[in-house]
């Protein structure tokens, strides 16, 4: 099974425009109960974010910088000024925005919310449009795939399709989504190649290897003789 974007995203998302004014904005997030919104063209395709830390900068840096120590305040000149004075969507928003295509995986989704320490991602087709957006929860929705649907994949998809094995020679067991491996491969590398499938299979939480490996002497090829006896 492979899960992608599409399929767990949300496709009624609240956008607005680059010249959306600042208290439409902080209007809209109080009404959406949202933190973000993706900022769009004249085209509909996504430019950047604004949320509620940038259109933040505004209240917080009113003052100026009083009191705030000197190397925080020469970080924070140069860029979160320009937000403190902004009026507008395209003044405040982060750019580029940090975004994930439709037809990506829920692990590239994962990664780059992981990668880039944000809560959700605008999601866009291949010309940069908007098409929705996905959120960390929707990532792991994954998760919620039953112990059943998991075993029976690993079994039929992973051993059977995908290394031409015969699935009875293992016994797949999972509970809570944890998977535990049990049978003797036919030699090291495919148990091992089974067991790094089967982490892989959306919806597992770990994989306990508990297969039979052969000794090493054993398990290497052998190889023919390059010279034999004369009579």
């Amino acid at each position: 099974m492979r899960t992608t974007v599409k399929d767990v995203m949300t496709t009624r998302v609240i956008w607005v425009k680059r010249d959306a004014p600042f208290k439409e904005i902080v209007a809209a997030l109080r009404e959406y109960r949202v933190s973000a919104f993706p900022v769009l063209d004249d085209q509909g395709k996504v430019i950047g974010v604004v949320s509620e830390a940038d259109m933040l900068t505004k209240e917080a840096l009113a003052g100026g910088y009083d009191g705030m120590p000197g190397m925080i305040t020469g970080l924070l000149r140069h860029k979160e000024q320009e937000k403190a004075r902004g009026i507008n969507a395209g003044d405040l928003m982060t750019r580029p925005a940090v975004t994930v295509g439709a037809e990506d995986t829920v692990q590239d989704a994962a990664r780059i919310m992981y990668r880039h320490k944000v809560r959700r991602l605008p999601v866009i087709d291949a010309d940069g449009h908007l098409v929705g957006i996905v959120s960390r929860t929707d990532v792991l929705s994954v998760f919620s795939r039953s112990d059943e649907e998991i075993r029976k994949e690993i079994t039929g998809d992973v051993i059977l399709d995908g290394l031409l094995t015969d699935p009875d020679t293992f016994t797949v067991a999972v509970k809570d989504g944890v998977v535990t491996l049990t049978g003797v491969p036919e030699n090291n590398e495919l148990g091992h190649e089974i067991v790094r499938r089967a982490r892989h299979v959306q919806g597992v939480v770990a994989v306990r290897d508990r297969l039979s490996y052969l000794a090493a002497e054993y398990s290497a090829p052998l190889r023919a003789r390059s010279s034999f006896p004369l009579d």
